[in-house]
């Protein structure tokens, strides 16, 4: 088994007053030779957009993209002609494929949106772009992790171009669960959306982000309220099209 922790504190930040954005990886202005990704997962940014204000339209291909949003509502656009809005208990994904541009800006004006935006490699390059939304209230469990994104069409969740399963879960103090790694050759990188939890015997705390692989399992205690993401993905970059 192989691991590596990583800190809240020890993220990227940046703050541009209206955007106050956290990257566990290199991206934009921070740049980390030790931080370029973990597997194919590529960009895990923890943002907090102010009262009405947001992204503008931009491209973006040959990039899977998923949006989890944690308080407040997300206002989507694209070029292929949605307008949706995300809020929490959400899950989004865009596959860029050949191309696509698209906004996000706070539909709120009295209140912040704070939301995940994560980036993936795919195992195909230059698909035909599409985007889909689900609400994950009607297979969330208690207590135990359950499945928001595979790459099944047909499974729980939104799916994507890649060998990659993510899995949410929202435990009491003292809940206990246990992880199977879906397919040899990936890992899992565990973000700690709030509380405190063990892995393995690994404390981990409030945004720490800890990745493991090299294993087939691995075991999870909640320490107190929490709310966890789990990201399994192919850890070999030979996974990404070419």
């Amino acid at each position: 088994m192989k691991t590596v922790l990583h800190k809240s504190n020890t993220r990227g930040h940046a703050n541009h007053g209206w955007l106050n954005s956290h990257h566990t990886f290199s991206f934009a202005g921070y740049h980390d030779p030790n931080r370029m990704h973990f597997g194919v997962l590529r960009v895990l940014n923890d943002d907090q957009v102010a009262p009405g204000q947001g992204f503008g339209t931009h491209p973006h291909d040959n990039m899977e993209i998923i949006s989890i949003p944690l308080e407040g509502d997300l206002e989507h656009k694209d070029s292929m002609g949605n307008t949706t809005v995300i809020k929490e208990g959400d899950v989004q994904v865009m596959s860029a494929g050949t191309g696509i541009q698209h906004s996000e800006y706070n539909k709120n004006t009295d209140q912040e949106v704070k939301f995940l935006q994560i980036w993936v490699f795919p195992n195909k390059r230059n698909v035909e772009p599409r985007y889909d939304q689900i609400s994950i209230r009607d297979i969330e469990k208690k207590n135990a992790f359950y499945q928001v994104l595979s790459p099944n069409p047909d499974d729980d969740g939104v799916w994507v171009h890649q060998d990659a399963w993510f899995h949410l879960g929202k435990f009491e103090v003292g809940a206990t669960d246990s992880y199977q790694i879906k397919k040899e050759g990936n890992g899992v990188y565990a973000f700690i959306l709030e509380g405190e939890v063990e892995i393995d015997g690994v404390k981990l705390e409030k945004r720490d982000g800890f990745g493991i692989w090299d294993t087939e399992s691995f075991n999870f205690k909640s320490t107190s309220n929490s709310r966890v993401l789990l990201m399994e993905v192919p850890m070999s970059l030979d996974q990404i099209g070419r």
